[in-house]
């Protein structure tokens, strides 16, 4: 198993640095988790922090081996205003991360697709006070910063009975900064036309691509998540969605290579790891 960049008491105490001093910092967390730390905010994108995967599907056909050691119990993260969910699955959705989560932050509220609502409750409990529902092409404001829904295609854009998005991804604006968490997704017609006008200064994409033989629903691959990034003219691209189970990974190569090609700005983080913003 990989080890992460740091982790548990060193990862705490870079977070803590970079709240005394006032900075605004990136840290990928594994999967598909960033948290995110300005002076006026700190948020949480879609964590998964737990082995409840792992253990799910032991003695089955589509084992979830990890690749890379846990970076941080969820319990231990605490000073968390935001927390979000993208979607349904248990790795954007997590009962063993989410519940201590909430109980270590009682006053963060939790965003979510509107369409999801009845889905979250029975998973995470009696939260109704600490949920926040938004739609594709909503605004919703928390703690200080903004949140806009972006549709998502995992694998397609599905909606519910009312037309509300079962997946979403989020754009954040906080402290100036404007934050692009694509959730899970495939391209589809209107994601870039939805992004543009925001131009992200930094979007977070997945690069697991799309393959059919791993029963699962896909997402980008690295070549169209540089491509993503570059047409919505976000300032710099973060990927995710790797380097978590072994049956649904990818090297990032792909998508280094298509940015340097395009000439658009990226940063990999390995599990652990921070960036300035």
């Amino acid at each position: 198993m990989k080890s992460a960049f740091q982790k548990d008491d060193v990862l705490l105490a870079d977070i803590a640095l970079a709240r005394t001093a006032g900075r605004a910092r990136l840290w990928w967390l594994g999967q598909s988790g960033f948290l995110l730390h300005t002076p006026g905010c700190t948020i949480l994108f879609d964590p998964y922090l737990s082995d409840s995967l792992t253990k799910k599907y032991a003695a089955t056909d589509k084992p979830h081996v990890r690749i890379t050691e846990r970076v941080i119990a969820p319990e231990r993260l605490t000073g968390i205003d935001v927390i979000t969910s993208s979607h349904n699955h248990t790795d954007h959705l997590d009962a063993e991360t989410l519940q201590p989560l909430l109980a270590s932050n009682p006053k963060a509220k939790l965003i979510i697709p509107r369409a999801n609502r009845a889905f979250v409750l029975e998973r995470l409990g009696k939260i109704e006070n600490g949920i926040v529902e938004v739609d594709a092409g909503e605004l919703v404001s928390v703690a200080g910063a903004e949140f806009h829904g972006i549709p998502a295609a995992h694998n397609t854009v599905e909606r519910d009975e009312r037309g509300s998005c079962r997946y979403l991804g989020y754009l954040a604006r906080v402290d100036g900064r404007t934050i692009y968490h694509s959730g899970d997704t495939l391209l589809h017609d209107g994601l870039i036309a939805a992004l543009v006008p925001f131009r992200p200064d930094v979007a977070l994409v997945p690069i697991n691509g799309n393959r059919s033989e791993r029963r699962v629903a896909g997402n980008l691959d690295g070549r169209e998540a540089a491509q993503l990034a570059h047409e919505c003219q976000s300032g710099t691209a973060v990927p995710h969605h790797f380097d978590m189970f072994e049956f649904n990974t990818a090297a990032p190569d792909a998508f280094e290579a298509e940015c340097r090609r395009l000439g658009q700005q990226f940063r990999t983080l390995r599990n652990g790891e921070g960036m300035d913003l």
